[in-house]
This record gives structure tokens, sequence and C-alpha cells, in this order.
């Protein structure tokens, strides 16, 4: 985490009056942080940032990426009891949408089996960065982090540009480190994306059966080993094993980020 960052964040979390919290001894404290439910924990490198900020000293009593069970003691705080009560919500709220977005995307994971599970641009602004190592500590691919990180042509831009012309237009704005994924929505148009180049093909919006026909097609055309085959839109953890069975190579998934539930986790002064 960046400096201008954590200090954004604990300016944001303490206010204009920091020193304005209810009174507590000046004495050395210890507190531990527990999971009040089962998740796999993340967001442990940013609490420890935070717990540096404030003069703290923080010990980790699991690794990150480990999945805990309900009451699981997870991390040791000893300093300033003061320190340790300014940096309590800031360290919770990280560990907890992290670990949330861990968990789901374990749980997404395991259920595509050797299909690789991937999360979207569909993310916090200010904190995609943390939400996407979220989805890499839970086992998945944070796929692109920013619009630079690979050439999307989507269906709006074939709104105003035939596929050829995309595509020739891509080709000569992309660097030969990236990759060039167009955006399908039907059987037809994979195969002409992968004829006329294309590196990825997104099945956008399909159901599992049409999909299914689609990199069927391709492999009897003899295409389907020259592509990426990705299925997105519309996709929940529920029906992950269905888009799995398809034959694609990747599911991507806004739901990792934008659906992740809360992991709740307490800080408790042990004295």
């Amino acid at each position: 985490m960046l400096p201008s960052e954590l200090e954004r964040f604990v300016r944001e979390d303490l206010g204009a009056m920091e020193d304005d919290i209810p009174p507590v001894p000046e004495v050395d404290a210890k507190a531990a942080i527990v999971a009040k439910e089962r998740c796999v924990v993340s967001g442990v490198a940013e609490a420890f940032a935070i717990l540096n900020y404030f003069g703290l000293e923080g010990s980790g009593l699991v690794p990150e990426g480990e999945e805990v069970a309900a009451g699981r003691r997870v991390m040791e705080i000893r300093g300033p009891a003061a320190a340790i009560l300014r940096a309590e919500r800031l360290v919770l709220n990280f560990m907890g949408r992290m670990s949330g977005i861990s968990t789901l995307t374990r749980d997404c994971a395991a259920l595509a089996g050797r299909v690789r599970v991937a999360s979207t641009r569909k993310t916090t602004p200010g904190f995609r960065s943390f939400e996407k190592r979220a989805v890499a500590v839970g086992g998945g691919d944070p796929h692109r982090f920013d619009l630079s990180s690979s050439v999307m042509i989507k269906d709006n831009h074939l709104k105003l540009m035939s596929l050829e012309e995309a595509l020739a237009a891509a080709r000569r704005m992309a660097s030969f480190t990236q990759k060039i994924e167009v955006e399908v929505e039907g059987v037809t148009d994979a195969v002409k994306a992968a004829r006329l180049g294309a590196d990825i093909i997104m099945f956008d919006n399909m159901r599992p059966d049409e999909i299914r026909k689609g990199v069927e097609l391709l492999a009897r055309e003899g295409l389907r080993d020259r592509v990426i085959l990705e299925a997105s839109g519309g996709i929940t953890p529920e029906t992950v094993p269905e888009y799995a069975a398809t034959g694609v190579d990747v599911i991507s998934l806004g739901a990792l980020t934008r659906s992740a539930p809360w992991i709740d986790f307490s800080l408790e002064i042990e004295v």
C-alpha cells in the first residue's frame, strides 16, 4: 500500500477530530483479531501496514489465503491502547472486505474445477488494487487491471465499425505484449473472430448450451487451439459448474467483487 493511499484511508476514518476519542489509559495493551465466521483470510499485508502506521506490532497467526473456521484468532496486536483503538476499524474494514472476496473466489474456483475463475473491472473506485489482490489470494485470476492491460473489442465497438476494421485497428495500436479479445454474442461470430486472428474470444451473456455449441464448432473448424475461450456475463456462483462444463478456459464473474459478502471480524482487547 502506498503511503499516500494509507494516509487517505486514515484521514477518512479518523476525520478532523482524530484526538477526540473516548479517553483510555496510557498503557500498552494486547489485542486479537478473531474471525466470527468461516472464511479465507485476506488483507493481512494491508492490516500490517495500517498497524505500522500507528506504531503497533502485528503478528499473523495464520498465513494469508488459509481457510479458517468461526472463532479462530487470526492476528495478535501489541502497543499503546489508544493506538489500537484508532487502528481498529480500518484494519477490520480491510480484512472484512478482502476476506469476503477471497472466500467467494475460493468457493467459485472449487466449483469450476480446472477452469480458471477470473474477476472483472466491476470494482470499487479507488479500491481496485486491493479487490484484485483479494481475488488472487482466493485462487482466482485478477483479469484486466485497466483498459491498457489488453485490447478488448466489445459490442459497442462493433456497432461503430466492422469486426475486420476493429481487429485491424487493434493490431495497429496494440503492443506485441498485449492480447486482443473479442466479445461475441453468437456462435458464428466466435468462428469469425477466431479466423480473423483474435487471441481471446469472450462468449458474453450466452447460455451454457450455446457456448458448448460454439466450443464444439471451433473444434470442428480446427480453430479451438488458436484461442483462449472465456465465458462472461450474468454468471453467478450457482451457475459456475454449468459454465465450467462447456469447455471454456476461463469464467469471469463480476460477482467476485460486486457481490462478495463482508466477513465479520472483531478486535478484542486481551488483558
